[in-house]
């Protein structure tokens, strides 16, 4: 048992060592230049893809591009009015001093009397 432990724990060590001297060989931005790759696969498919869906179901495509575009046209248009509604609008502005206006001329109004009715003679039989 005793052979076997140590074993394991050289076996670790030098696992350790193994992978200590490779982040030094390997250089800091490897990781940057896989992902780029990935990037770039998936773009690849990506394209691939879309031109075989392209090719079969023309109209599907075309309805999707109107659709994305008038997508588009809304939320532009629900920003434009949250804009609006936040703040006010930049601009210049100029100021009116007010005027008093001129006294009119009064001129007398008659007032029409209106004439009471006469209420119906009461009949007395």
């Amino acid at each position: 048992m005793f052979r076997n432990d140590t074993l394991s724990e050289k076996a670790l060590a030098l696992a350790g060592q193994v992978g200590d001297s490779l982040k030094d060989v390997i250089p800091a931005n490897v990781g940057k230049w896989v992902q780029a790759g990935a990037a770039l696969g998936v773009a690849r498919t990506g394209t691939r893809v879309a031109g075989t869906i392209l090719r079969r179901n023309p109209a599907a495509v075309a309805a999707a591009a109107v659709g994305a575009g008038v997508l588009l046209y809304l939320a532009r248009r629900q920003q434009k009015k949250a804009q609006a509604r936040d703040g006010a609008i930049e601009g210049r502005s100029t100021r009116v001093e007010a005027k008093r206006a001129a006294p009119r001329k009064t001129t007398a109004k008659r007032t029409a009397t209106r004439k009471r009715a006469t209420r119906p003679a009461s009949s007395n039989d």
